[in-house]
């Protein structure tokens, strides 16, 4: 099947996030991409999740040969993404499609949306190199910057230069002030000594590094942010191996590796000691592929599900025609577009933070971590219920949904654990004021809501008490046991007036009523914010219409499918 033309929503949805000329640019692509995410692509990353890549460190005449072997399916999910696609490239410059502009991030994650339903682990190294090339003309020297960028956004895959991002030890993970790495003056050139625990594509061209130069401070205040590289200018190798690939639980077409420093030389990025609030842009760009990859992996699994449900009989009835399957489906079809509302929404904000607009980066400071603590968590709850709906089949490794289910579980622990990524949700409610800015610009959100449709007093009234709750929770360290909820809380609520928000957009762009988003906000209110008493049973008719779900997943078009 074509993923675009199966997803009405994701078009839509397009009408509210670009402007009409991008649209126009965008509208082909998205075509293209998903009819190949429909079957090339997957018939690829079934192929390339079966056979992982290789670390080879020898030659077969024992000369020193390092390099990692990728199967020919991974190598053909790269062109695709890298070089037919430009996704690591088009925020960045001007030329992808033939864009006279770099393209706003929200037609690179409608892209990346689609291409997950297929392929998740290449989707790791495309974030990398997409987020160190933002890092280093961020942050890096202009001679860093000529010197490195034409490759980092080559669609030509012989010239590419691929990104990734080596920070964790084996006793610095989430505890990032524990890193061990050490950063040495060698003859005016930094030499890097050091283990890396966790490297996911170990062999990339540049990698960032964080290091601490001898003698500077402990903790994240002494970092420094390094680049380095995997070939130095003459051609020759750095000084550092990769001891080993590991081997994982789900994107096992990726590699991802263990990394020995042994006086590598990389170039310091930005002003010493700090290299942690440099590393943090890159990292807060990752949580943010992170959720839109999440997003995009509820989406295959909700329509995975109402295809088997749809065409499936049981007992003389179709799966979708019982009442619990249709509030199953209900549940994780909100769950999804909750997601997807969140990282495209979230991608506006970054457009303007990106833009100068200082309030909407602290806006985009809570929103991040938001989106990276509950959209991945939700990822790997909606993939096991899809594989519950298949049944047996689900869980055979023949079909998808197993290697759903094992990517899903990714998002909620790189770039931090769930814990640790609520917590940041309370930091910067505390530190940065950022929950006061997400205050004000929900209530914008709402007027413009209110301005098309009737007030939507109840769900702003629920976003007002969970950023209650989440300001008294991040000001008393007391209560820190309580972040996660204030956080979901507080997600929830946002992306309920996200979506009353989108439903006024479309009716204002369709000169006529479009409900289905504000159906879903109200779905989010009733399932995930209104008091409940787990021992009174509920309402048998506050199922959420089937004909909601019939319209979000595209129709007759499940049935038809299976014809």
């Amino acid at each position: 099947m074509n993923l675009f033309h199966a997803d009405p929503a994701l078009a839509e949805l397009l009408q509210v996030y670009l402007s009409a000329d991008m649209q126009a640019l965008a509208l082909p692509q998205l075509e293209c991409m998903g009819a190949l995410a429909g079957k090339r692509l997957e018939e690829l990353a079934l192929s390339a999740d079966k056979n992982p890549p290789v670390l080879h460190l020898r030659a077969r005449n024992g000369a020193d040969d390092e390099r990692i072997e990728k199967h020919p399916a991974y190598v053909a999910l790269e062109q695709v993404a890298f070089g037919d696609f430009g996704l690591a490239a088009m925020s960045h410059r001007a030329g992808v499609f033939g864009s006279s502009d770099k393209l706003p991030p929200q037609v690179k994650y409608a892209l990346i949306y689609l291409f997950v339903q297929a392929e998740f682990g290449l989707c790791c190294p495309l974030s990398m190199t997409d987020s160190l090339t933002r890092t280093l003309v961020k942050f890096g020297a202009s001679d860093l910057i000529d010197r490195y960028f034409d490759q980092l956004t080559s669609q030509d895959m012989d010239t590419l230069f691929q990104g990734a991002m080596f920070m964790t030890e084996q006793l610095a993970g989430s505890d990032v002030g524990a890193i061990g790495t050490t950063a040495r003056p060698v003859n005016g050139e930094w030499k890097l000594y050091g283990d890396k625990w966790f490297c996911s594509n170990p062999d990339a061209a540049l990698a960032m590094v964080l290091a601490r130069p001898e003698g500077a401070a402990p903790g994240t205040k002494g970092l420094s942010l390094f680049l380095l590289p995997r070939h130095l200018p003459d051609g020759r190798k750095n000084a550092y191996r990769i001891l080993r690939l590991k081997e994982k639980m789900g994107t096992r077409s990726m590699a991802s590796g263990e990394i020995a420093l042994e006086g590598a030389t990389a170039y310091l990025v930005g002003d010493a000691g700090q290299g942690f609030k440099q590393m943090t842009d890159m990292i807060n760009m990752s949580r943010l592929a992170n959720g839109v990859r999440s997003a995009g992996l509820m989406r295959r699994a909700v329509y995975e599900a109402m295809f088997i449900s749809r065409n499936r009989t049981a007992f003389g009835r179709r799966l979708s025609d019982m009442p619990l399957m249709q509030r199953q489906l209900m549940k994780m079809l909100v769950t999804a577009e909750q997601g997807r509302s969140m990282v495209f929404h979230t991608a506006r904000v970054l457009q303007a933070a990106d833009g100068g607009d200082a309030a909407m980066a602290k806006v985009l400071r809570i929103l991040t971590p938001l989106v990276k603590f509950r959209t991945c968590r939700d990822a790997r709850k909606v993939a096991g219920d899809a594989m519950e709906v298949r049944g047996g089949c689900g869980y055979i490794e023949e079909w998808s949904d197993a290697r759903v289910l094992r990517d899903a579980h990714l998002g909620s622990i790189w770039e931090g654990t769930s814990n640790i990524v609520a917590l940041d949700v309370a930091r910067a409610t505390r530190r940065e004021d950022a929950l006061s800015a997400l205050d004000g610009y929900i209530a914008r959100l709402n007027a413009e809501t209110a301005a098309v449709l009737s007030p939507q007093t109840e769900i702003f009234d629920s976003f007002r008490r969970a950023a209650d709750l989440l300001d008294g929770v991040a000001h008393d360290r007391n209560r820190e046991p309580e972040v996660r909820q204030a956080a979901s809380a507080v997600y929830n609520a946002t992306s309920a007036c996200v979506m009353a928000w989108e439903s006024a957009r479309l009716t204002k762009v369709t000169n006529g009523r479009a409900d289905d988003r504000l159906q879903l906000a109200q779905a989010v209110l009733r399932h995930k914010l209104r008091p409940r008493d787990p021992l009174a049973g509920s309402d048998p008719s506050d199922i959420g219409g089937l004909a909601l779900i019939d319209r979000a997943m595209g129709n007759g078009r499940l049935s038809e499918a299976a014809e």
